[in-house]
Order: C-alpha cells, then sequence, then structure tokens
C-alpha cells in the first residue's frame, strides 16, 4: 500500500483527488443536489447493448428537408456569419408571427414580442430566470418533460407536481391545479401536446383552467413544441389563445419536432413586451443570439416547408395508430395519444415497476423504452415509447414487447 508519505516524497506519484479534498465543496447546492437525468442514465445501459430497437428517442426520424439545408449553405457560401439581432432576425420573427397567427390564432408583435431562442429549451430557461424569485412556487402537470423541475430549482423556485391520470387522458383539470396553489404559487407550466403522454388540450378545456390561472394572478409558460403535431378532429388549441390569456402566457415553441430540425436548436418565445424584454436582457448577456445559419434554415422551413412538415405528421399519425393498437394487442392498456410522437402505455398489468420493466425489457426483449416514474408524479407503472422510427422496427419492437409481456405474465401466474 502506497501512504500519503509516500506519494509526498515521490514525485512522480500525484497525489489522488480524495487527497486534494473533494471539488463538491465548491458547487452551488441548487445544483449538487439535482438528480442526473433518468433518461440519461437508463440510455447508458442501452449504449452498452446491441441489436437493441429504441423507443427512447424523443427525436424525428426524419432529416431536415433538402432545401432548408441547403439554404443554410447557400447563406454559408454568402459569407453570413456575423451575429443578428439579439431578439433575431427581423425576417423570421416576423415569419413566425404570421405562422402562429395563421396557424393557432395568436396575433404577436414581431418586434416586442418574439424572441428567437437556442431551441426551445433556452426559451423556457429564460422565462422561469425572468419569473422566479428564490422561493417562489411553479405548477407543473406531470407526467411531465423531465427538464422543468430541476431549471426551477436552480433558479431557486420550488417545484409543485401536479399529477394527472391516465383516466382522464392525462388533462390537466381545474381542480387539481386550484388544489396545489398556496401563496407562493407564481408560475404553472404547460406541456400541451404532452411529452411523455401525448395529452392534448381542446379550446374547451382550457377555459376553466384560464379561469383559475386568473383566479390567482398566475403567469404561464406554455411549452407548445408539439403542437404541429396534433391528431385529434380539431387542430391544436393554444393556452394563449384562451380568453385574457395572452398577457398572462409565455408560448414557447421551435423547430425541432415538426420541421425535423433537432440539432438545428432554433426555438422562441411570444409574450408581453415587457416579459419578452427581461428575457433578452439575459439571453443578450448569456448567448448573444442564436446562430445566424440555423435562422436562415428556419426562415426557409417557415416559408416553404410547410409542405414537408404535413407530410411528416401524417406518418407520425398513421405510425400512432399501428402502435396504440400494437402495445394493446400485446396485452398493456394504452391511453390514446392525441399529439406528439409518443404512447404511454400501462404495465401496472405485469406486475413489475416501470424501472424493473424496462431495464427487462431493454435485455430479454431487446427494446429500449424509458421508464414512466422519471417523468414525474403519475407515471409510476407506465412506461414511454416514441413511435419517431420505421414502420419496419416499430413492427418488430411490437413483437418484442408482446412477447416479454406474455413470458412475464406467465411467471406471475
Amino acid at each position: 500500500m502506497i501512504t500519503n508519505r509516500e506519494v509526498n516524497e515521490n514525485s512522480n506519484l500525484q497525489p489522488s483527488d480524495s487527497e486534494h479534498g473533494s471539488m463538491e465543496r465548491y458547487l452551488s447546492p441548487l445544483v449538487r443536489d439535482i438528480k442526473p437525468s433518468g433518461i440519461r442514465k437508463f440510455f447508458d445501459l442501452v449504449s452498452a447493448s446491441k441489436d437493441i430497437i429504441t423507443l427512447g428517442v424523443g427525436e424525428p426520424d426524419f432529416v431536415t428537408p433538402w432545401h432548408v439545408r441547403e439554404a443554410c449553405v447557400y447563406s454559408l457560401e454568402r459569407g453570413y456569419t456575423r451575429y443578428t439581432s439579439n431578439a433575431g432576425m427581423p425576417e423570421l420573427r416576423e415569419a413566425i408571427s404570421s405562422y402562429l397567427a395563421g396557424s393557432f390564432g395568436t396575433s404577436y408583435d414581431p418586434e416586442k414580442e418574439v424572441l428567437v431562442t437556442v431551441g426551445g429549451s433556452e426559451a423556457i430557461d429564460l422565462a422561469l430566470r425572468a419569473l422566479v424569485r428564490p422561493g417562489d412556487e411553479v405548477l407543473v402537470p406531470e407526467p411531465c418533460y423531465i427538464s422543468y423541475s430541476p431549471i426551477t430549482s436552480i433558479g431557486g423556485g420550488v417545484p409543485v407536481g401536479i399529477e394527472t391520470f391516465a383516466k382522464d387522458g392525462f388533462k390537466l383539470t381545474a381542480e387539481a391545479l386550484e388544489a396545489s396553489i398556496t401563496p407562493k404559487s407564481k408560475v404553472l407550466i404547460l406541456c400541451y401536446p404532452s411529452n411523455p403522454t401525448g395529452a392534448t388540450m381542446t379550446a374547451e378545456d382550457w377555459l376553466p383552467i384560464a379561469k383559475v390561472v386568473e383566479k390567482h394572478d398566475l403567469i404561464v409558460i406554455s411549452d407548445e413544441i408539439y403542437a404541429e403535431l396534433s391528431y385529434g378532429q380539431s387542430k391544436h388549441a393554444s393556452f394563449a389563445a384562451a380568453p385574457g390569456m395572452k398577457d398572462r402566457t409565455i408560448l414557447v415553441s421551435g423547430f425541432s419536432k415538426a420541421f425535423a430540425m433537432t440539432g438545428w436548436r432554433m426555438g422562441y418565445a411570444c409574450g408581453h413586451p415587457e416579459l419578452i424584454s427581461a428575457m433578452l436582457k439575459i439571453h443578450q448577456y448569456t448567448v448573444m443570439c442564436a446562430p445566424v445559419m440555423g435562422q436562415i434554415a428556419a426562415l426557409e422551413a417557415l416559408t416553404n416547408g410547410l409542405g414537408e412538415k404535413d407530410k411528416m405528421v401524417e406518418s407520425y399519425n398513421r405510425r400512432r395508430r399501428l402502435v396504440v393498437q400494437g402495445l394493446r394487442d400485446a396485452g398493456l392498456e394504452c391511453h390514446e395519444p392525441e399529439g406528439a410522437f409518443y404512447a404511454f402505455p400501462s404495465i401496472q398489468s405485469t406486475g413489475l415497476t416501470s424501472e424493473i420493466f424496462a431495464q427487462r425489457l431493454l435485455v430479454e426483449g431487446k427494446v429500449a423504452a424509458v421508464p414512466g416514474d422519471v417523468f414525474g408524479l403519475g407515471g409510476e407503472g407506465f412506461m414511454r415509447c416514441s413511435y419517431a422510427t420505421s414502420v419496419a422496427q416499430l413492427n418488430e419492437a411490437l413483437d418484442r414487447i408482446g412477447q416479454f409481456v406474455y413470458k412475464v405474465k406467465r411467471e406471475g401466474a
């Protein structure tokens, strides 16, 4: 055994990190106490496995349309490599404003009420940092996208989960929202269509929610990144379009999901000029502006890419029907997801926890899906399956899931 004295006497031996002392004491407690992503932890197992069909990635399997990529390439050839306005190219902000007004009935002044961000994730972070003071409570309907609560905590806020249920289609109800509000409640984060459940909300669903929001003087961050991926009889209903809610809402969206542009990191936020101005101050001191090449590509997508977007949505809808029926045929209850590209089947009939089910499905069934418990309250007993992959892969995955579920149920019989 090498002693500390021998380390000091031998210049070729370097002290270990433990001998230097842990770096943890230098970290902010707000960051130190955040748990690592449950999704990342699970996919570390996936990376070590072979012959796996992955239904876990929340990313389109389509490549960004060629003319969008070409617009970026051409911009580089012409030397467009400089900063843009902090808020984003005026032409892009105008296109975003026009698109939202035409598609979802939400109208914004492109000069004062639209901010182009580095993905929708930055927009959410900016909104929370602009709004939340230490101790403020942020209400988050769950199961939900895993980043909302950690980002809230980093800013000193207190995330408060509101459980939603399959029997309600995972919709947020006014009663559940009301029951979660305290004098410290300040912000409500919404994500419809929902990641991970695929739940949607109609204009009628929003009316009682809006009354509670107004009654308790809440500000809403409405993450509508999956807005275009709506498959019900009516198109997406934006919370910002609910009566009296525009000025109370920061609408967040982007190009990642509907336009197959995840790697471009192009998002935006729209809202009251004072709220957007506050977010812009943080944005200009942290990232300056979104990359000009990505902005040019996003402008091309909005200008000439709506046809391709619609075709991709049609493809997701066909896969949605295939996967939901396949999961039900495999013996798993599955509510009807009417948005996004996820199914969220119940695995309670197997008697396994979400994590054990996902781990065994990976090892024994060679299919990767995300355990539902990583998405917060109400997620235990479910798993998230992305159908943003090929039909051939989906069919094979469904066969494997069916065989695995049959095996597990036989074991418990």
